[in-house]
């Protein structure tokens, strides 16, 4: 078994808007201890803020990891989706805004993974690729279910349909989970703009070739060839034995990057932290043409996401909520109410035995009972033992069996002598 104490990582970002869309919803993030990407959902509530919002978060955790990785992964994730709420809490027309999130953090020996979404992220070790994430998404369970093929996924009508986000709203819990690294495996994060066109064979056969750089471009490049019409989004990482010399910088790049990152045609970059790449540059690909009055089909982005709640007139749902728990508990109130005044039991009241109307029971601030008949029984006119029983209350099924009780009691009292 190789040694893993000690190991390193050799990475690579990249993150193209791609053929047709005209803004970049992904957000990206490698550095030494952290990989991650983050797909915003489309449209006019700014999926680009939300995943974005999410890597800034997120790359926090972009430090020498504490022992519990799993708790640090949780916890940043949960960070991020309290960070979207209180846009949305400031912003109510951002209502609906959802990002993906598949975040690997590196310990030095081991990955923990954290994942919402339809992101993934994959390791590739002795030329084998293996998923790690597993969708949540409506296609994925069809998989499950045995119903679909994956082949059959990429083109289903509802396979933009996501299960899970980080929403701000609903505080899914991430699927969580370690997996230990050695040297020469390969990391791979990825938007869906490239696994929801690439085959696994394809992406392995690229990540066997070429540095992290290279791998990633052409993973990019390969995406976009083969039709994709998403963004596109890839980390590669390549686990290794010494410090990467010299030392690399934080890549941050797609919406979370402020600039868009662009490469030029000889595999330089203009964006902020970037590293060169060797041929296979997406700045080789047309650009997209600029059109005054663009005539677009429905974006599946803007629908990605499973129902979610509405951006408008939320508090009057809220309300109208409030009003129906309301109404049901007072209907319970009021039921338990009737029902309590149809018991009687028998006790004492101002030193005389009473049958009273109601529970026999004390709760504070609330009457259960009140006095119903008062006999002309004395309590003193009654046995030690007798007086106690009746002090605690007798129960009775009805009316007819309390007065039994009472007329019990008044041929056993003990009546004086004039």
């Amino acid at each position: 078994m190789t040694d893993t104490e000690g190991l390193f990582l050799h990475y690579s970002a990249i993150s193209d808007v791609g053929r047709i869309r005209k803004d970049n919803q992904d957000s990206g993030y490698a550095g030494p201890w952290l990989l991650t990407v983050c797909d915003g959902v489309g449209g006019a509530v700014r999926g680009d803020l939300a995943s974005a919002t999410a890597v800034q978060a997120l790359r926090k955790l972009d430090a020498r990891p504490s022992d519990d990785l799993l708790g640090q992964v949780a916890g940043a994730i949960h960070r991020a989706n309290d960070r979207i709420s209180e846009l949305i809490d400031e912003d109510p027309a951002l209502n609906g805004t959802s990002t993906t999130a598949s975040v690997l953090l590196f310990d030095g020996t081991k990955v923990a993974v954290g994942h919402l979404g339809d992101s993934r992220a994959y390791l590739m070790r002795d030329g084998e690729l293996r998923q790690l994430t597993h969708d949540h998404t409506f296609v994925q369970s069809l998989i499950d279910e045995g119903r679909i093929t994956e082949e059959q996924s990429r083109t289903h009508p509802h396979r933009n349909l996501i299960l899970k986000a980080v929403d701000g709203i609903r505080h899914e819990e991430p699927d969580l989970f370690e997996v230990p690294v050695q040297v020469g495996d390969r990391l791979f994060v990825c938007s869906d703009g490239a696994c929801g066109v690439l085959t696994d064979d394809r992406m392995a056969d690229i990540l066997r070739t070429g540095s992290p750089d290279y791998a990633a471009v052409e993973i990019v490049r390969a995406s976009l060839e083969a039709g994709s019409s998403d963004n596109v989004t890839c980390v590669v990482a390549e686990v290794v034995a010494s410090l990467p010399d010299p030392p690399l910088q934080p890549l941050l790049v797609g919406a979370a990057a402020e600039l868009p990152r662009t490469l030029t045609g000889d595999g330089s970059t203009k964006s902020r932290g970037a590293r060169g790449h060797q041929s296979g540059d997406t700045g080789e690909l047309d650009a997209v043409p600029a059109s005054p009055d663009p005539v677009e089909p429905v974006d599946p982005e803007a629908a990605r996401y499973a129902p979610r709640p509405p951006a408008r007139f939320t508090w009057l749902k809220r309300l109208l909520a409030t009003a129906v728990v309301l109404g049901l508990a007072w209907i319970a109130l009021a039921f338990a109410w009737s029902w309590s005044q149809s018991q009687f039991y028998v006790g004492v009241e101002d030193g005389k035995v009473t049958i009273f109307r109601g529970l026999n029971a004390q709760i504070p601030g609330v009457d259960v009972a009140h006095p119903y008949e008062v006999s002309d029984i004395d309590l003193d006119n009654l046995s030690e033992i007798d007086a106690d029983t009746l002090t605690g209350g007798i129960e009775a099924t009805d009316l007819e069996d309390a007065r039994a009780t009472v007329e019990n009691y008044a041929d056993r009292q003990d009546v004086p002598d004039e």
